[in-house]
């Protein structure tokens, strides 16, 4: 579905840049999904994974990332040529290659992370796949396993980040 629509800035403490999606675009979105996650393509230039997040009053937005903004050049109050398709994709989001190969090789680990509800599941693998080094993926990866390991499948995400600082010069092996 595409559609043009202002880049503008929310405002929220929580949301940042976004745009407002078409009544008859997120209607139409949200009537073919079990959720609301979409991939959003803007200008032919880029694309991510993304969900219709609701504003208020019937009114659905998607927000942009500060640093797509300044990457692409795009500017708070610009006209984005928009195309919005439902997410197909198994978790909303890409999963980086090095922790699908370490839940294949860790069937305790691969249990725990499924258990995990999607949203949390998006939560690690936008944790992880941000990271341009494979060597600090991997490491990341080894990381959150051992803390679900380590709180019997449960995600605490402060613990976590402790988790990060505490093992983050740690030889795993490589």
């Amino acid at each position: 579905m595409k559609f043009k629509a202002k880049l503008e800035q929310l405002d929220s403490s929580v949301w940042g840049q976004h745009i407002i999606v078409p009544d008859r675009v997120a209607k139409k979105l949200i009537a073919e999904a079990k959720d609301k996650r979409v991939i959003c393509s803007v200008n032919g230039q880029f694309s991510f994974h993304a969900a219709l997040m609701p504003k208020g009053g019937g009114i659905y937005f998607v927000n942009f990332s500060k640093q797509n903004s300044k990457k692409f050049g795009l500017i708070e109050g610009e006209l984005l040529n928009i195309e919005l398709v439902k997410d197909e994709s198994k978790y909303g989001i890409p999963m980086p290659d090095e922790f699908q190969e370490l839940l294949y090789q860790d069937e305790e680990g691969n249990d725990l992370f499924h258990a995990l509800t999607p949203g949390k599941q998006r939560s690690l693998l936008h944790i992880i796949g941000t990271v341009k080094s494979p060597d600090i993926r991997i490491r990341k990866g080894l990381i959150m396993l051992n803390h679900l390991r380590s709180n019997k499948g449960k995600l605490d995400f402060r613990q976590l980040n402790q988790d990060f600082k505490i093992y983050k010069d740690t030889d795993f092996g490589f």
